[in-house]
């Protein structure tokens, strides 16, 4: 019965995905597909769950965190950022490439959202970096790689969702993604002075100025000032995750519009409206996603799926190999979120039953799927890159080999040592 249902539901998910119908109604083709074979529910099990699946406290913050990112980008915060970077970084050899990655983990800190990252700190660095010299095909990759800590370093959209699927502590998670993404952004920025060297970039030629350094310090302060007040306010048990993405839209708001001045009413309407889309879409996904992992659940599936991992071997080892080569190669076709909402259920119970942290394997789904965001054919920040470098897909594609190895190989490590996401969360619980 449940290999009849999982070719049923799994089949009809394929079809819809092959035939281009996107995502979300496909996880709702597919539960409708349960339905008609099973004939165990009524019809009014999809809508009901596009509403329940939607109606919780910490999804909230989703809508809050993707407007916040587009106020920011449009605000004038990035570009304050970047200047701040500049000064302490930019006389490096290739420091433009190490003050892009900094800038990225530092938005990171603010966004929650990869393609968010590569889009505002894109659109300021890679004009600069292609007038100084550096490779096309470099710095168009370099931003997309870098742009994958905006969903590894809280606060991270991601992670709401995980904890959301798997009832797991959203503040845990956050805790636990600090010190992944600031290792993924020493490797970056590692490459980055090696490849600067062999292709014999300079740095900045201006000498360090403490009267400059002070100077952009100062001017960048409100937006230095912000992932202080998200995240302190997180920690500090001021506020929940949610109500720190609400705070962090008002803050965002009244920085860009009324400290620096630089939003006018015309472009806080086209910020809205692009904020608005992208939530809508997220939130018909997550909808659909729900009623999908409950037919998942009703079918048994996650548990047959446990049972045969466990089946071919009791090593905890093999089993997060296997996961991980799993997960990359869905992080290829299917979006973060979509992975998160229909895979997190499934391999859940296998992780439990070998003894995985929750939390840990919550940093190691984000850190998988980040990694998705990278790699063709869907790689969401490659798309992202080559519009901002006014390029062809391909001359992304051909600069991302480097960092995807290099990921991978800190996605391992990551895996395998479990205290580098759980040594913050242990300390400061």
């Amino acid at each position: 019965m449940t290999s009849g249902i999982a070719l049923v539901v799994f089949g009809a998910l394929i079809v819809s995905l092959v035939l281009t119908v996107p995502i979300g109604f496909s996880l709702g083709i597919a539960s409708l597909s349960y339905i008609l074979y099973t004939k165990q529910l009524t019809f009014g099990f999809i809508t009901q769950n596009l509403v329940t699946g939607a109606d919780s406290f910490p999804i909230m913050a989703i809508p809050f965190f993707v407007f916040a990112g587009e106020l920011m980008g449009g605000g004038g915060i990035s570009r304050r950022l970047l200047n701040v970077a500049n000064v302490y970084f930019g006389r490096i050899q290739g420091g433009l490439a190490i003050v892009t990655v900094v800038v990225c983990m530092f938005f990171a800190a603010i966004s929650g959202s990869g393609p968010a990252t590569v889009a505002a700190v894109g659109g300021m660095v890679v004009p600069t970096m292609i007038q100084k010299g550096y490779d096309k095909k470099f710095v168009l990759a370099l931003i997309a790689a870098a742009g994958s800590i905006g969903v590894i370093i809280p606060p991270s959209i991601p992670m709401v969702v995980y904890s959301v699927t798997t009832n797991s502590s959203v503040s845990k998670l956050f805790m636990a993604g600090f010190i992944p993404g600031i290792i993924i952004g020493i490797v970056l920025i590692g490459y980055s002075y090696y490849y600067a060297r062999k292709m014999g970039y300079k740095g900045d030629t201006e000498p360090f100025s403490v009267k400059r350094a002070v100077k952009e310090t100062w001017d960048a302060k409100w937006a230095l000032l912000s992932p202080v007040i998200i995240l302190g306010g997180i920690y500090g048990g001021i506020f929940t995750p949610t109500e720190a993405a609400a705070v962090s839209v008002i803050y965002s708001l009244v920085i860009g519009c009324l400290v620096y001045k630089e939003m006018n009413f015309k472009q806080l309407l086209n910020v809205t409206k692009n904020a608005c889309e992208t939530t809508a879409t997220i939130l018909i996904v997550i909808g659909c996603a729900a009623g999908f992992s409950k037919v998942l659940t009703l079918g048994r599936i996650p548990t047959t799926v446990a049972t045969f991992l466990t089946s071919l071997t009791d090593s905890k080892i093999i089993i997060l190999l296997l996961i991980n080569v799993l997960l990359l190669i869905v992080g290829c076709f299917m979006e973060t979120l979509c992975a998160i909402m229909i895979l997190a259920p499934i391999l859940f119970p296998v992780v439990t039953a070998m003894g995985v942290d929750v939390t840990h394997f919550g940093i190691i789904m984000v850190v998988n799927l980040a990694i998705g965001f990278i790699t063709p054919p869907l790689g969401v920040n490659l798309f992202v890159a080559s519009r901002v470098g006014e390029t062809t897909l391909d001359n992304v594609i051909k600069g991302i080999i480097p960092f995807l190895v290099l990921m991978i190989v800190t996605l391992l490590l990551i895996t395998y040592v479990p205290a580098i996401s759980l040594f913050l969360p242990s300390i400061l619980s």
